[in-house]
């Protein structure tokens, strides 16, 4: 975490919750990652992760860093599967970015129980793309994975 006292990091409300200098009601936590409830939970239950060092999304997260945010999310969704209450599906969210949701600029991933009728949805007018523009967007991330190594 960067010590600049104008940092994005020294303003993060996670980065406070990583340092306890704020409260959270924490599940689990590591060398690498913080996990807790959520203060505005989606469905009882729903759980956020964070790496305990300030990266605002996934550009600026290594992929150690990434693959253990994301095995700690997949242990976390069992273990809610396993509650007495027991979940009926799970949804894990990553929102990156402003226009994907984001309102807290630290990398997090939610773990939401789900329930039937539990009232939240995502929906979608999602059209039908043509085969030719799908392999169009195919062609430019592939050549997009192949720029950055």
């Amino acid at each position: 975490m960067a010590d600049s006292a104008t940092s994005p990091a020294r303003e993060c409300a996670f980065c406070a919750i990583v340092a306890r200098q704020a409260e959270a009601s924490v599940v689990h936590e590591d060398e690498v990652v913080v996990a807790f409830m959520d203060m505005n939970p989606v469905t009882p239950g729903h759980l956020l992760v964070v790496p305990r060092e300030h990266a605002s999304g996934l550009e600026d997260l290594d992929r150690a860093t990434s693959a253990h945010v994301w095995s700690v999310g997949h242990d976390l969704a069992r273990a809610l599967r396993r509650l007495r209450r027991g979940c009926e599906g799970i949804n894990i969210l990553l929102c990156d970015g402003e226009a994907a949701f984001q309102t807290v600029f630290h990398f997090h991933l939610h773990v939401i129980p789900r329930y039937a009728g539990d009232g939240w949805t995502l929906k979608a007018d999602t059209p039908e793309r043509e085969r030719s523009l799908l392999e169009s967007d195919a062609q430019a991330i592939r050549d997009a994975i192949a720029s950055t190594g």
